[in-house]
């Protein structure tokens, strides 16, 4: 699980940096970390304020974007 975990860490850095594309797969390991995130968030309320980066969280409204647009 951990290597999952840090390969979805290692598509969206590359995404970000522009060393690979913003492609579905970049949209699916958001989704994973989204979920790791919801997870972490429940386990205890000193986790509540944890969050995605602001560069992060540009991808996501640019999922969105795209699947409008």
């Amino acid at each position: 699980m951990i290597g999952t975990d840090s390969n979805h860490c290692r598509i969206v850095a590359e995404s970000l940096a522009g060393r690979r594309e913003v492609d579905e797969q970049t949209f699916d390991a958001l989704a994973a970390l989204g979920q790791k995130l919801g997870q972490l968030r429940q386990l205890d309320g000193i986790f509540s304020r944890v969050e995605f980066s602001p560069d992060v969280e540009k991808l996501l409204c640019l999922r969105t974007t795209i699947a409008v647009g």
